[in-house]
């Protein structure tokens, strides 16, 4: 059974940071490109960042240089920090399992975890 929890999420002050963690199971977790989405109310979920086996990252332009995406292939987990957050970054963050080119198999989502912003 594939499995992806995150955490890390919460209340925080615009400015602020946050740690997302999604560990994953039941996968061989190499042979997956991880990613974080976000969706917030009432709004089509959207692509946060990516990162491929060997550590490249991708970015969505609205979270460059504020966010940055890194994975532990020992560990099974993929992470998101999130620094100097916007009221416009809440949202519940999807982490994604998608097989890498040439690997079988299907996406996997987490179950989210919620970032709001406010002061």
């Amino acid at each position: 059974q594939v499995q992806l929890v995150e955490s890390g999420g919460g209340l925080v002050q615009p400015g602020g940071s946050l740690r997302l963690s999604c560990a994953a199971s039941g996968i061989i977790f190499r042979f997956y490109v991880m990613g974080w989405y976000r969706q917030a109310p009432g709004k089509q979920r959207e692509l946060v960042a990516t990162i491929t086996s060997g550590g490249s990252p991708n970015y969505a332009d609205s979270v460059k240089g504020r966010f940055t995406i890194s994975r532990d292939n020992a560990k099974d987990t993929v992470y998101l920090q999130t620094n100097s957050l916007k009221p416009e970054d809440t949202a519940v963050y999807y982490c994604n399992a998608r097989p890498q080119a040439g690997i079988m198999g299907k996406d996997y989502w987490g179950q989210g975890t919620q970032v709001t912003v406010s002061s």
